[in-house]
């Protein structure tokens, strides 16, 4: 899609990063945001090790629902939310909010482990990711789909 402003909700070790990343054009820029300052530093030595420009990424080290409403609205391609399962409906309103008309949102684990699709799992997070799927679904502003690959990854375009 040619994506060059993107927000990841969840660094992990940075393996979406660079898939990210690689698929973005040369100028593109990835702001990453992780509450574990390991997961920060694990990807950057994995960006390294890629032969990054220090200028394509901007990781930031900090609670997600702090640090996204410092980001400017309608000036993202892309969001990923890739992060807690209890907080990603926060995290989803922030990512619509960033996205600008055209943007994608993706939530990964949007099955939770086959989870979802069974009505007598109802543990909280089954629960809140679950609920997430139908918000996206019901909103207006988002045309949204279910890719059931791996554990299920959750995707739409802002209108």
């Amino acid at each position: 899609m040619g994506a060059k402003a993107v927000v990841e909700i969840g660094t992990g070790a940075g393996v979406s990063s660079l898939h990210l990343l690689r698929g973005m054009p040369a100028e593109g820029v990835l702001t990453t945001i992780d509450i574990e300052v390991e997961h920060q530093r694990a990807a950057k030595e994995a960006f390294a090790d890629e032969g990054l420009r220090a200028t394509r990424t901007r990781t930031i080290s900090g609670r997600a629902l702090d640090v996204l409403p410092r980001l400017t609205d309608g000036a993202y391609d892309l969001v990923l939310v890739d992060a807690d399962k209890e907080n990603a409906a926060a995290y989803v309103e922030q990512g619509v909010r960033l996205l600008r008309s055209g943007g994608v949102l993706a939530v990964a684990g949007a099955l939770w482990h086959d989870r979802v699709a069974d009505p007598a799992r109802r543990d909280e997070t089954t629960t809140a990711v679950r609920e997430l799927g139908r918000a996206v679904r019901d909103d207006e502003r988002l045309l949204s789909a279910l890719l059931p690959s791996g554990d299920g990854l959750l995707v739409a375009v802002k209108g």
